[in-house]
């Protein structure tokens, strides 16, 4: 794992307006950077990255069947009691899922760790899937990275492949995307998802969150009042459980992208979950429910919110004082307890891998810098190849 100084592209802002990429900045902040980007050995992807991800993906789902069949554990994980029957017939009916992200810190050398999964509504999938892709094609096609460089990159193939699937399978007509205003990255995640599966031979529509309504026969609706028999939507299920439309999601007949089960897998509570049940494990940390006596066997730890997202009120913790943290909205659901491990630094940055995975299969891997040692959503996007 080396990080390799390049020249950007000169054009490269006005590839990413001709193909919609508007979120390249953020906040006058870069966001996208080809300045650099991290080189990876063949061996390093296939069994430092893919052979992890997909044993912790099918771990997890051995984690979903003890929940779902607890309500112990259904509590634990923060999930109200009125969707415990709903969330366990999804588990049931094998509802289908699309993608998922599990984030690992990983120095090239050592055992990748597992941080946490993304199943519900992870984000930066264009940026790799289309992106990425692009700026290699051109980095290589200008003579500018090696001819036989390659990308763990198999993202809209495979996206493309399971629309195709989910279409034949369920046999919807037409297929809704959703976001919330004001959330241009979310958006371009959206469109992006949409653009996948309009590829894939479905007819698709957009709607707002805030815009979908209600039938009166119970049915949700778009803002043309078209019923949603199936969505995909970037919007947590944690969030959807407590609103006022939650009452309609056992009536409404709609397959969610993605389904109701992952609400487990994307709760920071499956991390104490999956130490319990893998001890010692070589990709995973020792973790714990904050309020759990074995909490206090850690000194060094990072101290997370069950439903925090982008980094947000996680902090880092030493010998009982605090030495990192990011504010935001969440907490009162409770936390958990991590053993801390370092990220890679390179330069004055640290680096995280993101590693996707579509229809379980290992399908991808980013890489997010940052100057803190918690990852935000602000945090920078930079290239990579497999050479060797």
């Amino acid at each position: 794992m080396l990080q390799i100084s390049t020249t950007p592209r000169h054009d490269w802002k006005e590839r990413a307006k001709e193909f919609g990429f508007g979120f390249h900045t953020i906040d006058d902040e870069p966001y996208w950077i080809e300045d650099r980007y991290y080189q990876f050995t063949l061996e390093q992807i296939e069994e430092h990255i893919e052979d992890p991800t997909e044993e912790i993906h099918q771990l997890s789902l051995q984690v979903i069947e003890r929940v779902v069949n607890s309500d112990e554990l259904m509590d634990k994980f923060q999930i109200p009691e009125t969707m415990w029957q709903l969330v366990r017939e999804s588990w049931q009916r094998k509802d289908p899922s699309l993608y998922s992200r599990l984030d690992f810190a990983y120095d090239g050398k050592n055992p990748a760790k597992l941080l946490e999964i993304n199943s519900d509504t992870p984000t930066s999938i264009y940026e790799l899937g289309f992106f990425g892709w692009l700026w290699l094609e051109d980095k290589v096609n200008r003579g500018e990275v090696p001819r036989s460089a390659d990308q763990f990159n198999l993202l809209q193939e495979l996206l493309v492949n399971r629309f195709r699937e989910l279409k034949l399978s369920l046999q919807f007509n037409t297929l809704h995307f959703a976001c919330c205003k004001g959330t241009e990255e979310d958006k371009g995640t959206v469109d992006y998802m949409a653009d996948c599966a309009k590829d894939a031979g479905i007819y698709t529509e957009f709607v707002y969150v805030e815009d979908i309504g209600l039938s009166e026969c119970g049915k949700f609706t778009d803002n043309n009042s078209k019923v949603i028999d199936s969505m995909f939507k970037l919007y947590p299920w944690e969030f959807m459980f407590r609103e006022e439309y939650a009452q309609y999601l056992a009536t409404a007949g709609v397959n969610w992208f993605e389904p109701m089960w992952k609400c487990i897998t994307s709760n920071k509570a499956i991390l104490p979950l999956l130490w319990e049940m893998f001890p010692g494990h070589p990709n995973l940390l020792e973790a714990y429910f904050a309020d759990d006596p074995k909490a206090k066997r850690l000194t060094h730890y990072v101290k997370k919110p069950i439903f925090s997202r982008e980094g947000s009120n996680i902090s880092i913790y030493k010998d009982g004082k605090v030495i990192e943290k990011i504010d935001g909205p969440y907490g009162e659901e409770g936390y958990i307890v991590q053993q801390y491990t370092p990220l890679p630094k390179f330069g004055n940055n640290h680096v995280l891998i993101g590693s996707w995975l579509i229809n379980d299969r290992p399908a991808g891997l980013s890489i997010r810098e940052d100057i803190g040692r918690i990852t935000k959503d602000t945090s920078l996007f930079v290239p990579h190849i497999i050479l060797g």
